[in-house]
């Protein structure tokens, strides 16, 4: 492949996960694991909460409380007994006295306990909130004593703290593993990053393996790497590679043997492992590396939309290894993305040769519609030159003698004109010099009357859009060369300032015949019609053609460069603003001279 004429290798995006699967299943597994303990325990602990009270006073609380109630109801006893008593006995007032004091004091004890209570119950509160706000997850509630009235409470809070403590260490614990996880995917994005530029850099697909496989064991750290690819016979040859001498190279060209590694790796879309590369070196016959026995070689496929192309191989130590065996898939992706750039190589080489082929059968269509009919007219006026020669007759011979003259003229004539025509007829000057230029050397070869006139305002045409109109317009001059028979000829060349742009050719010929010719697969014959078509859509423009038998043939080609327009005119707007600013400054700015 050339490189000097190869275009460079283009790289698509990235995809958007690289080990999405394998992270979810891991990231489930270890939820799933990690909150069986706390449903349990919440379950458990759920269970004994539920069988207590919230509130629950304590025995001396009852019985306290029962006293008080026996005071209040002897007050009342003894109340009802003085009304009811027509005596007043003189310790009646003393005893009410006592009783009275004594339901009052009980009341103030009563109301100051639930009050101390209630005190400490929201100092605690507070404390157990401030700690936990403050990130300690692992503050309780202070439970101060087996008879507190609210242990209940208590202990239903410190059930919510605990569940509130396993919710923040499940958190964490993905917040760590995401944190691993977004590490991972920026390692496997540097990673494949170094590599799409390597391969956007490339300019032929020798030059994208070497890349390549010097870009891969920077990153990996591998001792060597290789590349394989599956040719059209089947065979997996050796492409590419680095850190291997050159004796194993030549003995690695093919396959070893088909069920080696490599060829396993064919079949399978997994990372093949072979953790001694001594083997290898027993398979060949020689040995890869001084230690072999410490290196090991991954066999990684090289796959495109499902189609294997082939294999690479890396040569890493055992304990560089262990850091891989969880690149894996980060391995995979990058054959994915290799194998993307190797196909594309192979579409656009493929392309190239396509080209070639192309304008090779378009050179022996020419010859043979031109010089290959003179030639094979020749062929035969020699044996009629030979027949006249044994008769004698020596006007006869003068005459075949002339008409080999003539026809030897017309070959050399029609070959200096291929030369000519396959040459590019652009001198730069434009597109209407170049189609002028092909229509006075019409002139002079047919003496036919042509008239050319043009209204072209178009300039800085794209090159490849003029050279498909000057094909265009030396195709349908060739065509009424051979076949027209017309006198007169009439080109016709017009564009817009919205840069619509038409060309038009036409003759007074004998027209097209009734019935076109189909292109012949065989002669290549009468294939002119349809290349002018294919010409007319690489610019996206369109071809007409109109003709009556004997009324001439029209050729018009319309097409449309609006980007280039608006290029144009907004330069020529750009300098002319220029202009009028120059214009509007002082003489003395304008002529200053520049120290």
């Amino acid at each position: 492949m050339s490189e000097a004429n190869a275009a460079p290798i283009t790289f698509k995006p990235l995809e958007d996960s690289l080990t999405k699967s394998a992270t979810d299943t891991a990231l489930a597994y270890d939820n799933e694991n990690s909150s069986q303990p706390s449903q349990q325990n919440t379950t458990y602990l759920q269970r004994s909460l539920d069988k207590q009270e919230l509130i629950v006073f304590p025995w001396a609380a009852r019985i306290f409380l029962f006293l008080l109630l026996t005071v209040f109801v002897s007050i009342g006893a003894t109340y009802f007994w003085a009304i009811n008593n027509e005596e007043n006995p003189s310790w009646l007032a003393p005893l009410m006295t006592v009783l009275w004091l004594s339901a009052g004091l009980g009341v103030v004890l009563l109301f100051y306990w639930m009050w101390r209570q209630f005190s400490l119950f929201s100092k605690d509160l507070s404390v157990w909130a401030s700690q936990l706000l403050q990130g300690d997850t692992t503050t309780r509630m202070l439970v101060r004593s087996e008879r507190c009235p609210s242990k209940g409470i208590r202990e239903h809070i410190n059930a919510i703290a605990e569940d509130y403590e396993s919710l923040s260490q499940l958190q964490q614990q993905r917040l760590s593993r995401q944190a691993r996880h977004i590490e991972q995917k920026k390692y496997y994005l540097s990673v494949l990053y170094d590599v799409a530029s390597c391969i956007n850099q490339s300019h032929s697909l020798e030059d994208l393996l070497q890349r390549f496989l010097h870009t891969l064991t920077d990153v990996v750290h591998a001792e060597a790497a290789t590349v394989r690819l599956l040719g059209k016979d089947d065979q997996m040859r050796l492409v590419a590679s680095i850190g291997l001498s050159d004796e194993i190279v030549k003995k690695e060209e093919l396959l070893p043997a088909p069920n080696c590694l490599c060829g396993k790796a064919l079949n399978d879309t997994r990372v093949m492992i072979n953790s001694n590369v001594a083997k290898c070196g027993l398979i060949v016959g020689s040995s890869f590396f001084a230690n072999d026995k410490d290196i090991e070689m991954l066999a990684i496929p090289l796959q495109y939309r499902g189609k294997t192309l082939g294999v690479y191989n890396l040569f890493i130590q055992r304990k560089e290894h262990e850091f891989l065996e969880g690149e894996h898939e980060l391995l995979i992706s990058i054959g994915k993305h290799l194998g993307m750039a190797i196909e594309q190589a192979g579409v656009e080489e493929d392309a190239r040769t396509l080209s070639i082929i192309e304008e090779r059968t378009r050179m022996a269509h020419e010859l043979h519609d031109s010089l290959a009919q003179t030639l094979a007219s020749l062929r035969f006026k020699v044996r009629l030159f030979d027949d006249s020669m044994n008769q004698g007759n020596e006007e006869v011979i003068w005459h075949e003698l002339e008409g080999l003259e003539s026809t030897i003229d017309d070959a050399y004539a029609e070959l200096r004109s291929l030369i000519t025509d396959f040459r590019a007829p652009i001198d730069g000057k434009g597109v209407v010099r170049a189609v002028e230029r092909l229509t006075q050397r019409f002139r002079q070869e047919t003496n036919a009357d042509v008239f050319f006139y043009h209204n072209w305002d178009l300039e800085n045409l794209p090159r490849d859009i003029e050279i498909e109109v000057v094909r265009i317009v030396q195709e349908a001059l060739a065509n009424i060369k051979k076949h027209a028979e017309a006198k007169n000829i009439r080109i016709l060349m017009s564009s817009t300032e919205e840069g619509h742009c038409s060309v038009l050719v036409e003759d007074d010929g004998i027209g097209l015949p009734t019935q076109p010719l189909g292109p012949d697969s065989k002669t290549g014959e009468h294939l002119g019609l349809s290349i002018m078509r294919e010409r007319a859509e690489r610019i996206k423009g369109e071809i007409l053609f109109e003709s009556d038998d004997g009324e001439g043939t029209l050729v018009q080609l319309s097409f449309d460069v609006k980007t280039h327009v608006s290029v144009t005119s907004e330069a020529l707007s750009k300098l002319k603003n220029r202009q009028k600013h120059d214009a509007q400054l002082p003489s003395e700015s304008v002529n200053t001279p520049l120290i």
